[in-house]
């Protein structure tokens, strides 16, 4: 596999522009130099080298000097990053340093970002499902927001593409709400989970099942990379290549072709544009190091640094324009911002599997699709659905810790595996609002002078209505199952958990509601192309990333068949 290493830019001139190399940028420098352009791809932190710079990735829990907790001082510096669990010392390297990257909370917003080659196909979550027209004529069917302009059969190839590429495992289930996909095998259900999708579907007469969680982690080796270890440090980075990420995947692959320019540290400030040709020039970029300033031209530009930096970037660009800047002529640029919210659900113990364990640490749970507000179904006095992640395991020597006993009976106690419980979380989905929205605070500016954004968005009465659900329907299932001490949970919920962002720069069938169109190009200006999470209409209850990836090769495809056509 071509080590892919940061190269020195000698021209500033290219067919086409990648911003971010994330999940969506790698598959934009991929798509585009494979098909034979020159692509300069920036990212604003530094470069991670895969295994290389895994320099945690095979460490032990009691090798690291806080046994990879949390310190004091770490709460400190990252006093938005500690509100839930990324903040730790194994990766911290991977997250953002609040201080340098501000923004302004008009309501509680937790934006946790990572900036650094490969982004956060580092330590995304790997699940990856499909939407389904379902959800793609859902806004449409509801009269909330704008219609997509797309519809399932559109990007149905694209998901076909990009799982065979990522590597994609799971299983066939035959469900219109989650369609299947280009699967590798998938990741079996332990015992205890097999008895309770066994005891649901005999319940629920497959209407509620508990199935493997579709995962971007390797069951059979690909070209380059390796399958799945059962190790469960994916956040770590995989010195195996058996997830997917753009360090395992999409940089090897676009380095290969000799087309692709890597530049990190490299800050895009703006989109240039040209005002008579209604089209982008190119893009200005803020060395992060020298603090030096380079305009870079090219015939398109894909913008795919994560939703909010995305549409952050768009608002600073051709404001002698637009004042609001470029793709604000609909006044949609900034608004509908989405997440999913989750962190409620149900669990419980299960008797009967202390002569079993598991093998392994399988790096994904199983996942119970949407059964909520379906076609014929029962309608429920809230819009949309949710699905639950989670699963079944055995508690292991931390359960002691409460009691902090002593002697060689405590210690035999603590070397045995612990009783089953399990528990699923429901992940559901945020409508579109347009009073959830991000904007410029230009009184408050990061560590290189440039402003900020300010975030203003929360949860309504459809997120609070569906929240009861999650928790009563899971409690039914786990009952139905036979579980014991069955208890609902709400561990409460702020917009960015999910680490979701999606909207504010949504596609639509008209210019005068959306800022994209049916292939992701911006109205005003159809050589760039937004594919990232901004781009995005509705939420479905789905994980988005793969969504993202079909949305950015199909954009890809037709960019190179416009500039073909001389249309960009």
């Amino acid at each position: 596999m071509p080590v892919p290493r940061p190269t020195s830019a000698l021209t500033t001139t290219y067919d086409a522009i990648v911003v971010g190399s994330g999940i969506s940028g790698g598959w934009a420098a991929k798509e585009l130099t494979e098909a034979g352009l020159r692509v300069l791809m920036l990212e604003r932190g530094r470069n991670v080298e895969h295994v290389k710079d895994y320099v945690n990735a095979t460490k032990g829990t009691w090798e690291y000097p806080h046994r990879g907790g949390r310190t004091q001082q770490m709460i400190a510096d990252y006093p938005v990053l500690q509100r839930d669990y990324p903040l730790n010392e194994k990766n911290l390297d991977w997250w953002v340093k609040d201080a340098e990257h501000p923004y302004t909370e008009v309501r509680r917003f937790d934006w946790y970002r990572g900036y650094h080659v490969g982004g956060r196909s580092l330590t995304w979550g790997r699940q990856s499902y499909r939407l389904s027209d379902l959800d793609f004529e859902a806004n449409d069917k509801d009269g909330i927001g704008v219609d997509w302009p797309i519809r399932y059969a559109d990007l149905a190839p694209w998901y076909d593409k990009v799982e065979r590429f990522a590597g994609i495992s799971g299983s066939r289930e035959g469900l219109a709400q989650l369609p299947d996909g280009q699967f590798q095998p998938a990741m079996p259900l332990n015992c205890a989970e097999s008895h309770v999708a066994e005891r649901l579907a005999s319940r629920f007469g497959g209407e509620r099942r508990v199935i493997p969680g579709r995962t971007a982690n390797l069951t059979r080796p690909l070209p380059g990379r390796g399958a799945c270890q059962s190790r469960n440090a994916c956040w770590l980075g995989c010195p195996f290549g058996a997830y997917f990420s753009t360090q395992s995947s999409t940089l090897p692959a676009a380095m290969a072709t000799g087309r692709l320019t890597l530049k990190p540290w490299s800050i895009v400030t703006e989109v240039l544009y040209d005002a008579d040709r209604k089209r982008a020039t190119g893009v200005r970029v803020l060395d992060a190091l020298t603090r030096q300033t380079t305009d870079y031209t090219a015939r398109v530009v894909f913008l795919c640094a994560s939703a909010l930096n995305s549409t952050w970037l768009l608002m600073r660009s051709a404001t002698d324009v637009w004042p609001g800047g470029l793709g604000s002529s609909s006044e949609a640029l900034g608004r509908n911002l989405m997440d999913h919210h989750f962190r409620c659900g149900a669990r419980g113990t299960l008797e009967g599997f202390d002569d079993k364990t598991v093998y392994g640490r399988r790096p994904t749970g199983t996942y119970v699709p949407r059964f909520r507000n379906l076609p014929g179904g029962e309608k429920r006095p809230y819009l949309r659905g949710f699905g639950y992640q989670g699963g079944a395991g055995r508690s292991n020597w931390a359960r002691g810790i409460a009691e902090l006993g002593v002697g060689a009976a405590f210690k035999d106690l603590m070397t045995t595996p612990g009783g089953w419980g399990a528990g699923w979380m429901g992940f559901g989905e945020m409508l579109p609002d347009p009073s959830n929205r991000v904007s410029l605070d230009d009184a408050k500016r990061d560590a290189w002078g440039l402003p900020v954004l300010k975030i203003d968005c929360g949860i309504g009465e459809n997120e609070r209505l569906m929240r009861q659900d999650m928790m009563n329907d899971m409690a039914e299932m786990l009952n139905a199952a036979g579980l014991k001490h069955v208890q609902t949970y709400d561990l409460g919920y702020a917009p960015g958990m999910g680490i979701h962002e999606m909207g504010t720069a949504r596609m639509g069938r008209d210019r005068r509601t959306s800022v994209l169109n049916a292939h992701n190009q911006v109205w005003d200006a159809p050589n760039v192309f937004v594919t990232d999470g901004a781009c995005m209409t509705s939420a479905g209850c789905q994980n988005p990333s793969l969504t993202y990836m079909a949305l950015t090769a199909r954009a890809a495809d037709h960019a190179v068949r416009e500039l073909k056509r001389r249309n960009l």
